[in-house]
C-alpha cells in the first residue's frame, strides 16, 4: 500500500479534508502540512479541518504526540480559532487524537469515529461564525 496524504476542499462548507493512507509517521504528518502551506493549498476562507486516519496505520510513538499540536500552534494564522476533527475507526489509533487534543491552544480539536459526526461538529463552528 502506498503511503501519504491527500487534500480535498469542500467549497460549500469551507472545510479542508486531509486523508491519510498507508503507514503514517510523524514526518508524514508534519511534512504534508508544510507542503500544503508552501503550495498555498489551504484556502483563506477555511473554517475547519477534518483529518481522516481511517485508511492509515499510525506508526509513530505516542510519546511524540506533542509535535502535531506544536505545529498547529506555530501556524495559528492558518489553524487559529478553527476546529480540527480527527476521524479514526481503529480503537488502537484513537489514543493519538486524544493526546493531540490534550495540547490544544489557539484552536479546538476533537476525535471522532465517523465522518458524519466530524462534519457536523466542524459545521457547527461555521454556524456559530455566521450567528455572530
Amino acid at each position: 500500500m502506498e503511503n501519504g496524504a491527500k487534500f480535498d476542499f469542500d467549497l460549500q462548507n469551507r472545510i479542508l479534508f486531509k486523508y491519510y493512507y498507508g503507514d503514517i509517521w510523524m514526518e508524514t504528518i508534519i511534512n504534508t502540512w508544510k507542503e500544503a502551506l508552501a503550495e498555498e493549498i489551504i484556502p483563506n476562507n477555511t473554517v475547519g479541518f477534518i483529518i481522516d486516519y481511517r485508511k492509515a496505520n499510525i506508526c509513530f510513538n505516542p510519546e511524540r504526540h506533542a509535535e502535531v499540536p506544536d505545529f498547529y500552534q506555530a501556524n495559528l494564522d492558518v489553524f487559529g480559532n478553527k476546529r480540527i476533527a480527527f476521524v479514526t475507526d481503529n480503537p488502537r489509533d484513537i489514543v493519538y487524537p486524544i493526546l493531540f487534543q490534550s495540547k490544544d491552544r489557539g484552536y479546538t480539536s476533537q476525535p471522532f469515529s465517523t465522518m458524519e459526526a466530524a462534519i457536523r461538529w466542524v459545521q457547527f463552528a461555521t454556524e456559530m461564525v455566521w450567528v455572530k
